[in-house]
């Protein structure tokens, strides 16, 4: 069993307020080994005070991976001269004792995230707290047979941070592998708000959807010989394709699929294309049969 979470500096170290005098040793010297994010503020600056909190919240969720002071910029002229900061909020990051990035005005929260997880990688850091190793680690749990362990390890994650995308969509595709779609399926419309249009979680919803249709696929060898039989049944394909996907064979339903879409794109209200889509997301993006079959549906489309 993985161990969370341990070692992580307490919040309260990693901001603080600090004045003109200290700028040198907590910003210059102290980016040394951790990039520090400076929020230039003053008390009667309005968007300063939605800025900062919202700042503070993303540089709490890098786990440690950047520091963040905040300095008052009518006690410390000099310093915002030495900048050139013309107005506020603004915030400059530094790594080393260099300017490594840095914007001026309010922005919304997902953008200073996005700015936050940009500066700790450009300095080589990492903005999980160690999470993406545990999430990684439990997906190889996954891909080797092991779904309870995994799912232990998924939920140990989620103690951590209950909005964790990749956490949430291995948790819900471990108990799809334990065969309990009921549970998996209540994991997954118990999704935070601000994770439920994810791509890991719309992975996790096509996966689900797929595993509900393999419990009612037909015998493989049956529907083969009947598509042999008439291999214009375009419904025994379809149904072929599902059992080929149930039984494993990834690959086989999508040849199976797009042999439909090549026949006729329009049939049943296109269900190839969008079966082929919801197996497409339910694999991994770099999976070589996602992969060749996107590529080979694209090249029917557009022919």
């Amino acid at each position: 069993m993985l161990e969370l979470g341990g070692g992580q500096p307490a919040a309260d170290n990693l901001i603080k307020d600090i004045s003109e005098a200290e700028f040198m040793a907590e910003v210059v010297d102290g980016s040394a080994e951790v990039p520090v994010i400076v929020d230039f503020w003053a008390p009667w600056c309005g968007p300063c005070k939605t800025l900062g909190p919202m700042l503070e919240d993303a540089v709490k969720a890098a786990k440690g991976a950047v520091k963040m002071v905040k300095v008052n910029v009518d006690e410390a002229q000099q310093i915002a001269g030495q900048l050139r900061i013309q107005s506020i909020p603004t915030v400059y990051a530094f790594f080393k004792g260099q300017p490594l990035d840095g914007f001026q005005g309010a922005l919304p929260q997902s953008e200073l995230k996005a700015f936050v997880d940009r500066v700790v990688q450009a300095a080589s850091g990492d903005a999980s707290g160690g999470l993406d190793d545990a999430v990684a680690a439990a997906e190889e749990m996954l891909d080797q047979g092991a779904a309870v362990d995994a799912a232990q390890t998924f939920a140990a994650i989620l103690e951590e941070d209950p909005a964790n995308a990749g956490a949430y969509a291995g948790l819900v595709r471990a108990h799809i592998a334990m065969d309990d779609l009921e549970q998996a399926e209540a994991i997954l419309n118990g999704a935070p708000v601000e994770i439920s249009k994810a791509p890991e979680l719309e992975a996790a919803h096509a996966a689900l959807e797929l595993a509900k249709q393999a419990a009612d696929a037909g015998p493989v060898a049956e529907l083969t010989a009947k598509v042999e039989a008439d291999p214009e049944d375009k419904q025994a394909r379809f149904d072929l394709a599902q059992a080929m996907y149930a039984n494993g064979d990834a690959a086989g339903a999508v040849d199976q699929l797009l042999e439909i879409f090549r026949s006729d794109r329009e049939w049943n209200d296109g269900a190839a294309k969008a079966q082929l889509f919801t197996i497409f997301e339910a694999l991994k993006p770099n999976d070589p049969v996602a992969l060749n079959g996107r590529r080979k549906l694209s090249s029917m489309i557009f022919a």
